[in-house]
């Protein structure tokens, strides 16, 4: 069996190419849809206006999508801090959130098994 390539290596595929020169894979998206634009038009401004565009929003949408993603990030990452600093606070105190005393009375049993 031949060995899995490593991340590092480039991958040795075959990719589509067209008219054997053009390595499509590596075409970004706006180019394509400028060109795609003049095919269809024939207008030299426009289609550079279209691959603008569309590069502009390509990248925006790459962008907020980013954001976001660190966003949500950040906001798991307070929680977690959070929940250890409460963790750290109310161990092996009666001020536990969320734990009930047992029938007689007192706290049994680990913060964690509450």
């Amino acid at each position: 069996m031949a060995a899995a390539p490593q991340p590092s290596e480039p991958a040795k595929g075959k990719t589509f190419k067209l008219l054997g020169i053009l390595d499509v894979e590596n075409i970004p998206c706006s180019v394509v849809a400028g060109l795609g634009h003049f095919l269809l038009t024939s207008r030299i401004r426009s289609s550079c206006d279209v691959g603008v565009g569309k590069f502009i929003l390509v990248t925006l949408g790459c962008w907020f999508h980013c954001r976001y993603n660190y966003a949500k990030l950040r906001i798991q990452e307070r929680m977690a801090r959070e929940g250890i600093k409460n963790k750290i606070l109310y161990e092996s105190t009666h001020l536990v959130p969320q734990r009930k005393p047992a029938k007689d009375g007192y706290y049994h049993g680990s913060f964690l098994n509450g």
